[in-house]
């Protein structure tokens, strides 16, 4: 046998090229293929993912990484989100199928990492809490767009100079409040949020209608010139405060004396 530091040949009934490498401890031996990991031989492994099986053909010289990324068209975990067992352990990204016994139709058993999971498990409880928000205003929208119609329909009348029962004023005030507890009720978050607030001020603008139909309904022959707003005004003073006292009576410039006139 021919040896040198880098390459050799063997007569052994075939002529061929051999690489050697030297190991640490000073061992020579043959080299390793270091080149692409997409050639050379390839192996089929039969990877178990929970209920499912996936038949993956890879280079034999390839990496668990590598077979994670395989794995990740496959089953759409990313490879960060995969954990790889083969006899038992859990194998690292940078580790060789080959060194550490992988074969063809060897078995190797893909977990999910259970960080990963928990995120995707609040992530959909999250993205449910969101649907059910979403549904919950929608169903309130639709209660409030009937009632609505009504308020419409009874401002009509009242416009139109015929008297209404207060019942009618209370029963829908009451129907309004109802659908705005609701949405109190409702725990929602972004666009949810901002559409519950926009039924909140709607309900609100409703009632507030409400108020005022019934306030002209009582009195049908006043319009809108006629109202008269009364409000409560507090005289201010320097120190900003009203005053609840009444103001003290003015002192008279008459001064009554006991001289009295005699006369004869």
């Amino acid at each position: 046998m021919k040896r040198s530091t880098s390459k050799g040949v063997m007569n052994n009934g075939f002529n061929r090229e051999i690489d050697w490498e030297l190991r640490p401890g000073g061992m020579l031996v043959q080299k390793r293929d270091t080149g692409d990991s997409s050639s050379g031989t390839m192996i089929k492994i039969k990877v178990s993912h929970g209920s499912y099986h996936h038949d993956i053909t890879v280079p034999a010289q390839s990496t668990f990484g590598d077979l994670k990324r395989v794995l990740a068209h496959e089953t759409g975990l990313q490879p960060k989100e995969q954990r790889l067992l083969f006899r038992g352990k859990e194998k690292e990204d940078e580790e060789c199928l080959h060194m550490a016994g992988v074969k063809d139709m060897s078995k190797v058993i893909l977990l999910e990492d259970p960080a990963s999971k928990e995120r995707k498990l609040e992530e959909m409880q999250r993205n449910q809490c969101v649907m059910k928000a979403y549904e919950a205003v929608a169903n309130v929208r639709a209660e409030v767009d009937k009632l609505s119609e009504k308020v419409v329909a009874l401002e009509a009348t009242v416009r139109g100079g015929t008297k209404v029962e207060d019942k009618e004023f209370v029963v829908l005030t009451e129907s309004l409040m109802v659908q705005l507890l609701k949405l109190d009720s409702t725990e929602a978050d972004g666009e949810a949020k901002v559409q519950r607030r926009i039924e909140v001020r709607r309900v609100q603008s409703l009632v507030d209608t409400l108020d005022n139909l019934k306030a002209r309904n009582s009195n049908p022959f006043s319009n809108s010139k006629d109202v008269v707003s009364v409000a409560t005004r507090w005289e201010t003073f320097e120190l900003g405060v009203g005053s609840l006292c009444a103001p003290t009576p003015l002192q008279s410039s008459t001064k009554i004396t006991q001289d009295w006139e005699v006369f004869d």
